[in-house]
């Protein structure tokens, strides 16, 4: 195989690949994400703009990546090398990804509790000043 079919052949896995994980970190997230939005259509939207995002951004990272001129001696050594950096892109990709989705999720738990919290207090402090008024609905 040579250079340029070489270099074809990792755009191509490396397209299908990104793909592939966008598609899995899209149905993965959509739960999180309509925890915290409690809308459909917003998730679905969302979810697709950051599928959107991924997509770019991984597929950008390994544009520059595979330019690098990686030489091992051996056309196959190489080639391996080249996917491996592309698969270690997509796991880090990935796993950024459903950080952020883990903590947008934890935010709005936290922000849930708050009120609900702040609710609670706010009624205990007006059965406190108003006895007479009977229980508070």
């Amino acid at each position: 195989m040579n250079f340029t079919q070489q270099y074809l052949t990792l755009v191509a896995i490396a397209v299908v690949l990104t793909i592939a994980v966008g598609i899995v970190l899209m149905r993965a997230g959509e739960p999180f994400l309509q925890e915290v939005f409690h809308d459909r259509t917003v998730t679905r939207s969302l979810n697709l703009l950051l599928f959107v995002l991924f997509g770019l951004i991984t597929l950008g990272v390994l544009a520059i990546i595979s330019a690098v001129d990686i030489d091992t001696g051996n056309e196959v050594q190489t080639f391996v090398v080249k996917l491996g950096v592309v698969l270690l892109v997509l796991g880090l990709a990935y796993g950024v990804s459903m950080l952020v989705l883990l903590r947008v999720r934890a935010a709005r738990k936290a922000d849930e509790i708050h009120e609900h919290v702040s609710e609670r207090l706010a009624e205990r402090e007006y059965d406190r000043t108003h006895p007479d008024q009977g229980k508070h609905l």
